[in-house]
């Protein structure tokens, strides 16, 4: 039988900056939970909401996948690559760290707020040279069906590339409707994280903003118990 682990939504780490409202699925900053440090690779999920003409400065990163999605409004993106990039709904952004990079992002306008999701991922290489891509996915091309966003470097597919054996899906799933993942090993896990709607993952119902983590399976299946937009997670679990 699976191993299925719950968070929900409302027992989130959550700090408000004022300028930032962050919700945090594991533990991140000021937020120490020994529970939810980390789901096998995946270390952060933090669900951000940057109010208007602000950001985070420029700041440092090393050794971490670092994936961004954007729900709501714009993201500028600007690093010590020489990127200098508009993130909007519907794109994804994929930055490699490495061997170390800066970066700072900003919410450019003054009147509407930006919902980011930004995530972390262990690499299975330390020290590689950092690096950085971008790409806009159609959202007809996940209803009802998983949507591949990122997937491990050397698979010629059309995720975004990580250095690690992970990969991440989106589908926007109608009512009744499932979809099924079956795990590239034994050792991998699902981290089912709720963008909206309501749907079983594995026997557990999850809501708006929760997640699920299954484990010890050989197939997860979500069934949609009502119009739901859902982020999953394959990660290595040790």
């Amino acid at each position: 039988m699976a191993k299925v682990i719950f968070h929900a939504a409302d027992k989130r780490g959550h700090a408000d900056h004022g300028w930032l409202n962050a919700h945090h699925s594991f533990s991140f900053a000021g937020y120490h939970d020994p529970q939810k440090v980390h789901f096998g690779e995946l270390r952060v999920l933090n669900d951000d909401i940057v109010a208007g003409g602000q950001g985070f400065g420029t700041h440092p990163h090393d050794n971490m996948e670092i994936i961004t999605i954007v729900l709501e409004g714009e993201l500028a993106h600007k690093d010590s690559m020489g990127h200098v990039q508009t993130i909007v709904p519907g794109e994804v952004q994929v930055m490699s760290a490495g061997t170390g990079v800066r970066h700072s992002e900003y919410n450019h306008s003054m009147d509407k707020p930006t919902n980011l999701l930004q995530t972390w991922i262990f690499p299975s290489k330390r020290n590689v040279a950092p690096r950085y891509d971008q790409k806009a996915f159609d959202t007809a091309d996940r209803i009802n069906k998983l949507q591949m966003l990122v997937s491990p470097i050397d698979n010629n597919d059309d995720g975004l590339k990580i250095n690690q054996d992970a990969w991440i899906y989106r589908t926007q799933l109608e009512k009744g409707n499932t979809v099924s993942l079956f795990p590239h090993s034994a050792n991998h896990g699902f981290y089912v994280f709720m963008i909206d709607g309501k749907a079983d993952a594995a026997g557990q119902l999850l809501g708006k903003r929760d997640a699920a983590g299954v484990s010890e399976t050989d197939e997860l299946v979500i069934k949609a118990d009502e119009t739901s937009d859902i982020l999953i997670f394959e990660v290595p679990m040790a």
